[in-house]
């Protein structure tokens, strides 16, 4: 139907280039890294995707062409859905009467294309084209997205207002400027969009003449709109409203929350608005619940750390430990480890401030202050409870951390976290807080430290010919063997940021008998850090950044940046 099963292993092997040796290593390469040959052949540079193409070109007697020469037409891309295109890599070109001329960079793939032949009910006819142009142009092709300034621009109704002139319309009038259908596209593509970006949060920001909507996507800031400054009264009712927000406040700072499913996922989203001098701000914080089902062996730890893990959560009391600045992903560690020790044997309670995910078999309790149900009265009362593992949100203040210290010396294992830089900072922060010295030192098992580094995409990996920053001797001093490094070069699956998605770092220090010694004698955290290290009881976060670099999963300058303090 679309031509002969010729595999690309038999082009290889025809074409006669390659030495039988120089298949077998790239097969052998293809076996390890679970990618496809086409990927490892151009990775590891045996010819590039161009001299690749032209092989495959020939032998099946396929065109090659640049999809972008040809006008995007949604209505014809739509005979293949998005989630196909995507995962196939097939974008639709025209129509005619002898079958679907699409662009593809895999020809070979005979059963995927005959299946797609089969279920739109015509022929398909191919050309080969770049990877990289087949998606730029299946992102121009389905998103809608680039039309939302578009949507608000030519609302004829929306009226720039002031925050008071919109204070005294009234409810009803905000209600009914929130229901304005560009109002509600508008919102609902924002939201879509940051979804499919695997965005952390929204950011809807007012300046004196527009909106800005900036996304957090794997850690860092990027605008992806600036819309009408008209918009602004609606958008900020419609988001209100979703969240359960009072819409008549403007001058307060008001939390809500909602959930929508979407692409086959339950996804919540906390709410929290903000007044500014130019109106009000939101952020939504999007909470992914597919994030929380993520196993422990699958955060990235490397081994060492992880077996330090696995052994201070399987103690039957105790307290340990996360530390590090918001968004460092302590809270998903900790679900983590929940859904790790949760089974109908073990009761689990945790106390949250807010609880961001829902877990089955838990029970979880949110802290209300204004009901004076704070961390420590809710602490109180889960102890009498008979809990076997607690999980604290926060230690915030003295009262919550005797209390969970004192807990963990009577039977509870105890997990919570700390805004401290590294792991051995924890011991003073506790002191400072006002706990004593051997209650400190009694208590803790485990101490960590965590940072999320950026991983390089691994659809436009490359290796590099040089070091990326200035090597200097006291960086080079760090690797224990000479170190390759790889970098992203940009594709359409990353946004032409070279990377994609987020790997945990982490700093383990067990708090055993000599640890505990020196944190009742009372001394100085740079010492106890010097000898952990030089005692190799503690890998660093950087030292576990750079083992990733080695390993090809980020780049040296992503730990440089990530670690900057440490």
């Amino acid at each position: 139907m679309l031509g002969t099963k010729v595999n690309l292993i038999k082009i290889l092997s025809d074409d006669g280039r390659f030495s039988p040796e120089e298949l077998e290593k790239a097969f052998s390469l293809q076996k390890k890294s679970n990618k496809s040959l086409k990927h490892i052949l151009v990775e590891e540079k045996f010819l590039s995707e161009d001299e690749l193409l032209a092989l495959i070109a020939y032998y099946l007697f396929i065109p090659m062409l640049d999809p972008a020469r040809f006008k995007i037409n949604p209505a014809i891309a739509e005979f293949i859905p998005e989630e196909l295109a995507r995962k196939y890599h097939i974008f639709t070109l025209s129509l005619a009467k002898d079958g679907l001329l699409v662009a593809t960079d895999d020809p070979l793939d005979i059963v995927t294309l005959d299946s797609l032949s089969i279920s739109i009910g015509c022929p398909i006819k191919q050309v080969l084209a770049r990877e990289k142009s087949v998606l730029e142009c299946i992102d121009k092709a389905y998103s809608s997205l680039e039309s939302l300034p578009e949507i608000l621009k030519f609302d004829k109704e929306l009226e720039i207002v002031s925050v008071r002139e919109a204070e005294e319309s009234g409810s009803f009038e905000l209600i009914q400027e929130s229901q304005k259908q560009p109002v509600v596209q508008a919102v609902d593509l924002v939201i879509n969009e940051a979804i499919q970006k695997r965005a952390s949060d929204i950011h809807i920001e007012p300046t004196e003449d527009e909106l800005l909507v900036r996304c957090r996507i794997d850690g860092i800031m990027h605008q992806v709109h600036v819309l009408p400054k008209k918009s602004q009264k609606g958008i900020a009712a419609r988001i209100k409203i979703l969240s359960d927000m009072d819409i008549t406040k403007f001058y307060l700072p008001q939390d809500g929350r909602f959930s929508i499913k979407t692409q086959g996922k339950d996804i919540d989203f906390r709410v929290s608005s903000l007044p500014t001098i130019h109106g009000e701000k939101f952020v939504l914080r999007i909470l992914d619940k597919a994030s929380i089902f993520v196993k422990l062996d699958e955060l990235g730890f490397s081994q060492a750390s992880y077996g330090l893990v696995k052994e201070a959560i399987n103690k039957n009391q105790g307290m340990v430990l996360i530390t590090g600045p918001t968004g460092s992903g302590k809270s998903t560690t900790l679900y983590s480890i929940l859904n790790e020790l949760n089974n109908v044997q073990r009761h689990i309670m945790t106390v949250e401030d807010p609880v961001e995910y829902q877990l089955d078999g838990i029970t979880q309790a949110q802290v209300k202050p204004d009901i004076e149900l704070t961390f420590s009265a809710a602490l109180r009362g889960i102890l009498r409870q008979s809990p076997d593992t607690i999980m604290v949100g926060e230690i915030r203040d003295a009262e919550t951390a005797d209390i969970a210290i004192k807990a963990s010396l009577i039977g509870q294992l105890i997990f919570s976290t700390l805004h401290t830089n590294d792991a051995t900072s924890a011991f003073v922060r506790l002191i400072d807080m006002g706990v004593e010295r051997y209650l400190v030192a009694s208590a803790l098992v485990l101490v960590c430290a965590q940072r999320l580094c950026r991983k390089i995409c691994p659809h436009c990996k490359e290796k590099l010919d040089k070091p990326p920053i200035e090597f200097t001797k006291e960086l080079e001093a760090q690797f224990k063997e000479k170190p390759v490094f790889y970098a992203g070069s940009g594709c359409s699956y990353c946004q032409q940021k070279g990377y994609l998605g987020r790997a945990a770092l982490l700093e383990a220090l067990r708090v055993d008998d000599a640890i505990k010694s020196m944190i009742i004698k009372g001394v100085s955290v740079e010492e106890i850090k010097n000898f952990s290290q030089r005692e190799g009881r503690l890998i660093t976060l950087r030292q576990d950044g750079l083992s990733k670099v080695l390993a090809g999963v980020t780049t040296l300058e992503e730990v440089m940046r990530v670690t900057a303090r440490d």
